[in-house]
């Protein structure tokens, strides 16, 4: 016998209009909603997870969740990033006792050495001090190379401790910062933390000149800012040392499974990925900003020209464009971008080379400059690492600094072998040059990948 249920009229009739409820239908209400078909229906699974891991997945969120961290992060990136401001104005020091650009050059030169030794050595290093404990080594050791540089009265073997001290200290920094940071990061915010990054460095290394060129116009002179940036430094590895432990209860990656240390396979593995590009790329681009900026004072002082005004544009006009491109960059044609912006790189070198004798324009050719190679850098280290085959990510920056490293730092001697045989104008030339070839580099991939692109939809 059919049940009572079964006996009950549709709801909706023929006609496609709902009738009238019933007492009897109402006897048939239940709470709930109405019943949801077995394909929609969520599914339970059970994960068995490393306790480890659940930790990580319960205390890594996005950036928002990252800000008290990073934000003393950058701070102490900001304090130490003014070191590299500094080697600007090496010339006037040294013109100071008598040196010239020649020796500012060779000094520079075992700046690279230290360098290249210390970044090849970087995966032993961390494997016995940790990667932050390595930054507050480096504190220690730029601090100590500034201190020789505001102390020095003459060119001699002074100096080129210094340089040394200088190169392992900015060496073990400036790779491991990125490295640390992309750890605690995920590959989605990672464009935007580098450019942060990028940001605070830049106001670091921008503003250290102009604090320069106001002191030795003082009665403090142009010595006291080594020394002054020098305690900045020490301040800096306090801060870094403070923040070990919750960067490690952040670290997304694990440091044991990670291929840290430099050797030829992880090389083969660099060279042999997308990531060969940006590497070449940042080299380029730093050899371009080596011969821009290192001898800046130079060229002002032989146009009557103020290079604190170079300075303080160049910085303002990167931080602003950084903070603005921190949202926007890393879409989809990110290497069409760094083309346009280095194609402004290129006219802002002409500008230099042939309007020499306005301050307007000087200041303009700055800003162009601060667009062209200061926006494209944080963006190519992104690409850099984007690129990178995951498990090589440490060996993938530390070879893309490693790049940046015989640019800023081994250019300058070229730099100053021209400057004192044929004169700034021919440095010029040269690094016009250079920037074309990046951005043909940086156009050619734009079209690779587009290609790519049509290919695969």
């Amino acid at each position: 016998m059919p049940s009572s249920n079964e006996q009950r009229k549709p709801l909706i009739g023929v006609d496609g209009e709902v009738r009238e409820i019933t007492e009897d239908d109402l006897k048939f209400v239940r709470r709930g909603g109405p019943p949801i078909p077995d394909q929609e229906r969520k599914k339970r699974i059970s994960l068995m997870l490393d306790p480890d891991v659940v930790e990580k997945l319960k205390t890594t969120g996005n950036m928002s969740d990252l800000r008290p961290l990073l934000t003393l992060y950058f701070l102490a990136t900001f304090l130490q990033a003014g070191t590299y401001g500094l080697t600007f104005l090496l010339p006037p020091l040294f013109e100071s006792f008598g040196a010239n650009e020649k020796d500012v050059g060779t000094v520079l030169a075992s700046t690279t050495a230290s360098t290249l030794i210390v970044v090849l050595s970087l995966g032993h290093i961390t494997e016995r001090l940790g990667r932050v404990n390595t930054i507050v080594l480096a504190s220690v050791l730029i601090a100590a190379s500034l201190a020789l540089f505001g102390q020095a009265t003459q060119y001699g073997p002074m100096l080129f401790v210094a340089g040394l001290l200088l190169g392992a200290g900015w060496g073990l920094f400036y790779v491991l910062t990125p490295v640390v940071l992309a750890e605690i990061t995920s590959k989605d915010d990672r464009v935007r933390a580098f450019t942060l990054l990028s940001v605070f460095i830049m106001a670091g290394f921008g503003l250290s000149p102009v604090l320069g060129a106001y002191l030795s116009k003082s009665q403090f002179g142009i010595a006291s800012t080594f020394t002054l940036t020098a305690g900045l430094c020490l301040i800096s590895g306090v801060i870094f040392m403070k923040l070990r432990k919750p960067i490690a209860s952040l670290s997304i990656s694990s440091v044991d499974n990670d291929h840290s240390g430099l050797d030829w396979t992880g090389i083969k593995v660099v060279i042999q990925s997308r990531a060969l590009r940006p590497i070449v790329m940042v080299g380029i681009g730093a050899s371009v900003f080596a011969a821009v900026t290192n001898f800046q004072t130079v060229y002002a002082s032989e146009h009557g020209l103020d290079y604190a005004q170079y300075f303080l544009a160049y910085t303002i006009t990167v931080i602003i464009c950084r903070v603005l491109f921190a949202e926007f960059v890393g879409g989809h044609a990110p290497y069409g971008v760094i083309a346009i912006l280095l194609a402004v790189m290129v006219i802002s070198v002409v500008c230099f080379l042939f309007f020499t004798d306005s301050q307007i324009l000087y200041i303009l050719g700055a800003v162009l400059f601060g667009i062209g190679y200061g926006v494209s850098y944080p963006i190519v280290k992104a690409m850099a690492a984007n690129d990178a085959n995951p498990a090589y990510m440490s060996q993938t920056l530390q070879l893309f600094g490693l790049s940046y490293f015989i640019g800023v730092f081994g250019f300058p001697f070229v730099a100053g072998w021209i400057i004192t045989t044929t004169g700034i104008a021919t440095l010029l030339t040269v690094a016009a040059v250079l920037s074309v070839i990046e951005s043909v580099l940086a156009a050619r991939r734009y079209q690779q990948d587009s290609q790519d692109s049509r290919l695969t939809h």
